[in-house]
């Protein structure tokens, strides 16, 4: 079975605990107990993304949004240090993994750490992607796909705006 058949017959944990009816709290509870995570999981109401979050960097990440190629001063970086989410501070890519795709988006060959991201199908298009989401809150931060360079062979694309930049 390959990594796109196996996203397929899975199912995320947040959509089930979504369709309980229970309390944020509560979910985060379940989720902390359940998932044998490094970190706690983060479950906020969609009023509390907002109130902390840029109007754009809500758009990308709660609402699966995608920036234009070529607008995030991200994609051109250069400098040493940990790209994180902006929602939840989570340590998602090394500028080590980082290289330039052509695309217009930050591209990495490897996260960090494989359990910090969350891999899940997404069939919004014609075609069959893989989205990544930041596995502590759950923001949306692109697509990963085959057709990137060695080692991996993989493309972590993701919008810029879904990422901090912590220099070394």
């Amino acid at each position: 079975m390959n990594r796109r058949e196996f996203l397929k017959s899975g199912t995320m944990l947040g959509t089930l605990l979504a369709l309980t009816g229970l309390s944020c709290n509560a979910q985060k509870a379940m989720v902390s107990k359940s998932d044998k995570l490094p970190f706690e999981k983060i479950i906020k109401t969609n009023a509390e993304w907002k109130k902390i979050l840029t109007p754009e960097q809500y758009r990308i990440t709660r609402e699966a949004g995608t920036e234009r190629p070529y607008t995030n001063s991200m994609t051109d970086l250069k400098d040493k240090g940990t790209f994180a989410c902006v929602c939840c501070d989570l340590p998602l890519f090394s500028s080590k993994n980082k290289y330039h795709s052509g695309t217009g988006w930050a591209s990495f060959y490897a996260p960090i750490n494989k359990t910090n991201v969350l891999e899940k199908v997404d069939n919004s298009l014609s075609e069959t992607r893989t989205e990544v989401l930041c596995n502590r809150c759950d923001a949306h931060l692109g697509h990963v796909f085959d057709d990137g360079p060695k080692p991996t062979g993989l493309r972590y694309c993701m919008n810029g705006t879904a990422l901090k930049f912590v220099k070394a």
